[in-house]
């Protein structure tokens, strides 16, 4: 398996990929051009958010020769899962969350509700969508919380 620890030569890389998979992903949902190409730049995201200690100490990478896909841990939800787009369908996504899985038995995340790829590929790895959703911060979007189907089994008796 190519998956390691992130090393601070990597921040812009992630960076990159978090960046650019939001403008795809999320820009035709929100259409909000002052965030996705203004707010949102990878120096700005390296800076703010992958220099916190707390953050790059639940970073993983996916690397052979080159990062092509991260993901960021939170206790047992994955918090952040990315594959750069040049790189998808390849099998990166299923690799990263298979090492959630297996590494920190991960059963929780939130998706973007309009984010049916995404949903669908969680769905694919034993998720399901538990019926709880709230407002992504500072917009008017649905974020879906979805769970592992042994977790939901467990915590239903069965």
């Amino acid at each position: 398996m190519n998956i390691r620890r992130v090393r601070q030569s990597d921040l812009s890389r992630i960076a990159e990929i978090f960046v650019f998979n939001n403008r795809i992903n999320y820009f035709p949902i929100f259409k909000d051009a002052e965030y996705s190409f203004g707010e949102l730049q990878v120096v700005t995201f390296i800076e703010q958010y992958l220099k916190k200690e707390d953050v790059v100490s639940n970073i993983y990478v996916y690397e052979d020769g080159v990062v092509k896909g991260f993901l960021q841990m939170a206790g047992r939800e994955i918090y952040k899962l990315y594959v750069d787009v040049c790189f998808q369908n390849e099998g990166i996504g299923h690799q990263l969350i298979e090492f959630a899985i297996k590494n920190f038995q991960a059963n929780q995340l939130w998706a973007l509700e309009k984010n049916t790829k995404a949903i669908a590929f969680y769905q694919r790895h034993g998720f399901q969508m538990t019926g709880q959703k709230k407002f992504e911060e500072g917009t008017t979007e649905y974020i879906v919380e979805l769970k592992r189907v042994k977790d939901c089994i467990d915590r239903q008796g069965m």
